[in-house]
């Protein structure tokens, strides 16, 4: 057993385990700020080509963070079981090159699968997918960086639900200037990027 555990062949597993367990530290810690576990925006917006695959995944019906981590433990676990039977069979794992693209193979099914049951354990104001085009028009405040033209920054916005994203954003206007803790209106969008001006009106706030 502490061979198989020391192999070097296993090291991905491990390491996709080790990392699910990270991530799920640092959100309990609330380190994460929910910044992409509450995250719903319809995949479908600006994906044509890949639509049919992220859907098939439950892209947009589960926070992108929560399905990592579904996939990490599925790829961690099915290739820590795949292994072991290389194991019984030849007396050593496999070669991490031949199991690697195995593992995730069948790990992807399992991510489909296991993906669906969170979804529905999940509340429902985390899992409401919207439409990109839906946040054109609402209020966004800087949350990391300093947004300049060609140079986006991290801002948090609300939707018509309630729910939070966090999205890219920057200056529609050349030559100005979002800070962090900026108040924006968000005006238009380019794929995954919003662009927007500042919010002069102070009768208008992010809540």
């Amino acid at each position: 057993m502490l061979a198989f555990i020391t192999s070097g062949d296993n090291v991905p597993f491990f390491a996709a385990l080790l990392l699910m367990l990270l991530i799920g530290a640092v959100e309990a810690v609330g380190l994460g700020g929910g910044a992409v576990l509450g995250d719903g925006i319809d995949a479908d917006a600006d994906l044509d080509g890949q639509a049919s695959l992220l859907n098939w995944l439950n892209v947009g019906k589960l926070p992108l963070l929560m399905l990592i981590v579904v996939f990490l433990f599925s790829f961690g676990l099915v290739g820590l079981i795949l292994q072991q039977l290389i194991a019984g069979i030849f007396g050593r794992p496999g070669p991490w090159w031949l199991s690697v693209p195995l593992a995730v193979a069948t790990a992807l099914p399992f991510t489909r699968l296991f993906g669906r049951v969170v979804a529905k354990i999940l509340p429902t104001d985390e899992t409401t997918a919207v439409s990109r085009e839906t946040l054109v028009g609402r209020l966004a405040v800087i949350v990391t960086g300093k947004a300049e033209v060609g140079s986006a920054a991290q801002a948090r916005v609300r939707d018509a639900h309630g729910q939070t994203h966090y999205v890219m954003i920057e200056p529609d206007d050349v030559g100005e200037v979002f800070d962090e803790g900026s108040s924006v209106i968000i005006v238009r969008h380019a794929g995954a990027r919003f662009f927007a001006i500042h919010n002069v009106s102070a009768s208008l706030r992010d809540l």
